[in-house]
């Protein structure tokens, strides 16, 4: 019966998703040369809405995966609101045709490259930040002038009504719609001819995702994630950044896509580390008579499913010999699991050879920076790189030898919401880059666009004569 009655609830939504993708195909032109003023009123519009709902986006993380009111703030509201406030800004200057030089090939004319929507643009968002990673791209998608359909995550069901009542109060059908759904929807969605789609999530769902916008050669981003890596040499304040350690890793319970995912400790400082990871941890989370597990700082693991994945991990770790510095404690019925330290793992162990995505944090040691580096670029590409030194060499050996998203020095996190530089990953890490322009230009197409202005190339035409022949024999060396 249950069968039966997702089946009519499937089929009638397939409906609703194929309707609403044929009004936005009819709104593309209209949005398409939508003026600078016209985005930026929806945008305005977008912004009013979240600023006066803020306390149901609280209550909303909250209900699904117990997120404290400040990492929502942080995690959630900054991201969105600091991008539209950004691109409200600089929208126009954005939009305007970017003139460029003219070769001496192309003499007599003028060169600019013009940015028009891509179109019909689909948004697949993620469990672990509901609100951002939602809306965040949806901004750069209106900024380009494109239609949207988004489909947020059916793990985080507070959330994802959330975003549909914010969209469904605020923009007309033709322009953003919202279907919730689980992945059957995802594949129907999937299955029609968008102009490009915004995938953040795993690089397994990554590859489905890309796999299925050949069928239509549409253009993907794909945020995606991997094992980031935290280098920590001898010479950092170790108080301070180990500090910076725990709060990157433990923020959203280590549900982030940028957490530092393992730390490669040089061995001349790693009892210093262990000793001041742990203080932090007390500092943050058992303070005036709390522990972990009472905190309201602390958020909980988003289902049974992710819990029983990460505690397979730890007790796969300790049965093979890691060592638990810091916590471990776990509770099935709560889906908690204690922020957790652990060394003397091996890449024989499953934390170290999946994205952890949760509270659990491996050490290793290291006496040469060689080895960091061979180290790290034995595995696929991180999305983040978190260099921790006061060594400037150091810092540009690191820099130089490995390859990453994006490279934070003595910080952590900050990428995602620095709208001057691009936020994405690099092949398993992910395609394509978001954040301010970055993402504005990810949704458009950059048309370069020729006018002449005076002259003709009729010289160059048939039939060819011996003087052509010499004068392009002269200029192939000046183009």
């Amino acid at each position: 019966m249950l069968a039966t009655h997702t089946s009519e609830i499937t089929t009638t939504t397939i409906q609703a998703v194929k309707k609403v993708f044929l009004l936005q195909q009819q709104a593309t032109q209209r949005l398409k040369t939508a003026s600078a003023a016209e985005r930026i009123g929806q945008l305005k519009k977008l912004r009013t809405y979240l600023l006066s709902h803020m306390e149901e986006a609280k209550d909303a993380t909250y209900k699904d995966f117990r997120k404290p009111e400040a990492e929502t703030m942080l995690g959630e509201m900054f991201g969105v609101l600091g991008e539209l406030n950004y691109t409200i800004k600089n929208l126009k200057r954005w939009m305007k045709p970017k003139q460029v030089s003219t070769p001496l090939s192309a003499i007599g004319t003028d060169s600019y490259i013009q940015y028009e929507a891509k179109g019909n643009a689909l948004i697949i968002s993620p469990w672990n930040y509901p609100i951002s990673l939602a809306l965040k791209p949806l901004v750069s998608a209106l900024a380009a002038g494109c239609t949207v359909i988004i489909k947020p995550s059916e793990l985080t069901p507070h959330s994802s009504a959330f975003i549909k009542k914010v969209i469904e109060d605020t923009f007309s059908p033709s322009e953003v719609a919202v279907f919730e759904g689980d992945a059957t929807l995802s594949q129907a969605l999937l299955e029609l001819p968008f102009n490009h789609i915004f995938f953040t999530g795993s690089p397994a769902i990554g590859k489905v995702v890309m796999k299925a916008a050949a069928q239509h050669l549409a253009s993907v981003t794909l945020e995606l994630g991997g094992k980031s890596p935290c280098i920590i040499d001898e010479t950092v304040q170790m108080a301070d950044t180990a500090r910076k350690v725990a709060w990157a890793k433990f923020l959203n319970n280590g549900q982030t896509c940028i957490a530092p995912d393992y730390v490669l400790v040089h061995r001349s400082v790693k009892d210093s580390f262990v000793k001041e990871f742990g203080k932090a941890i007390q500092e943050m989370y058992f303070s005036n008579g709390t522990t972990a597990e009472t905190s309201e700082s602390y958020c909980r693991i988003v289902n049974e499913k992710h819990f029983q994945r990460l505690d397979n991990y730890l007790h796969d770790a300790v049965g093979k010999g890691a060592k638990l510095e810091v916590g471990g404690k776990t509770t099935a019925q709560e889906n908690f699991i204690e922020p957790t330290l652990i060394s003397h793992v091996t890449d024989e162990m499953l934390l170290m050879q999946e994205e952890i995505f949760g509270p659990l944090l491996p050490l290793r040691t290291y006496e040469t920076l060689d080895e960091v580096i061979d180290y790290i670029n034995q595995g696929e590409k991180p999305l983040a790189l978190y260099i921790n030194s006061r060594n400037a060499k150091t810092v540009e050996t690191l820099l130089n030898s490995t390859t990453a998203g994006d490279a934070l020095v003595n910080e952590f996190l900050l990428q995602f919401g620095n709208h001057e530089i691009p936020f994405g990953g690099v092949n398993n890490s992910g395609i394509g880059k978001s954040n301010g322009f970055f993402g504005f230009e990810e949704f458009s197409n950059r048309k370069g666009v020729m006018k002449r202005r005076f002259g003709t190339m009729k010289f160059l035409y048939p039939p060819y004569s011996e003087r052509i022949n010499k004068l392009l024999n002269w200029a192939v060396k000046y183009v």
